[in-house]
């Protein structure tokens, strides 16, 4: 399962985690993240004791997207040590984000 990650809890869940973190940066009206929020979920369920894997609502929490320049949506960031070193934009397939997520195991 993916968690929730807000403006609030970003730094914590996310830049300070000792695991590889994945954050699906979406919202309720984009069609695409429909296609990509169960593929976030599974991933979530089978990475859930080597990664974090998280869902952030960029129309609830500006701060983050700003921060990072989220101009399209779904993008899924890949952090490890607080760092970004991976980014997909748009709809793929699960293996492509599976791959991104292993090579930072």
């Amino acid at each position: 399962m993916a968690l929730e990650i807000t403006d609030a809890n970003f730094e914590s869940t996310v830049l300070q985690s000792d695991k590889p973190v994945i954050v699906d940066f979406w919202a309720v009206w984009c069609g695409p993240c429909r296609i990509v929020g169960p593929i976030v979920q599974e991933i979530g369920d089978e990475f859930s004791d080597k990664a974090v894997v998280g869902k952030l609502d960029v129309d609830h929490n500006p701060q983050a997207a700003r921060t990072y320049g989220i101009r399209n949506i779904p993008t899924i960031l890949f952090f490890k040590g607080g760092e970004v070193v991976d980014k997909q934009v748009g709809a793929v397939p699960k293996q492509i984000l599976v791959e991104k997520l292993e090579a930072l195991l």
